[in-house]
């Protein structure tokens, strides 16, 4: 097998092991290295050549390339949002009347019904759409919408 070949397929498989691993992109940093080599390789430079191609490949996608990519496809921060944190922010409809004295109060959100109460003790009736604000255990603090 040629060497421009086993560059590409080194990039290949470590883009696609860029889909499973966490990696935040450095797996595609090294593959764009990789497929830089084996463009560099189709020269007749030698393998010290496609090294250093390779290496610089990578250290200037790594510089360049990985910020652009977690900017784009990435919460600001860096952080990915899961569990009921990802509900902050989200839009839903008040399904039983919120009563902050009574402490009742039910909302539906993605879906799923949750215990729900408002930031400012406000009352609301059911049909109200509001905004989640904050979870607390299994109680969602939400805003009435606009």
């Amino acid at each position: 097998m040629a060497p421009w070949q086993l560059w590409l397929i080194g990039a290949v498989l470590l883009l696609v092991l860029e889909m499973f691993a966490p990696s935040g992109f450095f797996l595609t940093c090294v593959a764009i290295g990789a497929l830089l080599a084996s463009l560099a390789s189709l020269l007749p430079l030698g393998f010290t050549v496609q090294a250093l191609v390779f290496a610089a490949g990578t250290l200037l996608s790594a510089v360049s390339v990985r910020p652009f990519l977690l900017a784009r496809l990435r919460l600001k921060g860096g952080e990915v949002r899961t569990n009921v944190a990802a509900l902050i922010g989200k839009t839903g409809v008040v399904t039983e009347a919120i009563d902050p004295v009574a402490a009742r109060g039910r909302v539906l959100v993605d879906g799923e019904d949750w215990r729900g109460t408002t930031i400012d003790d406000t009352k609301l009736a059911p049909g109200t759409r509001i905004t989640v604000v904050q979870v607390e255990g299994t109680t969602l603090k939400v805003d009435k919408e606009g």
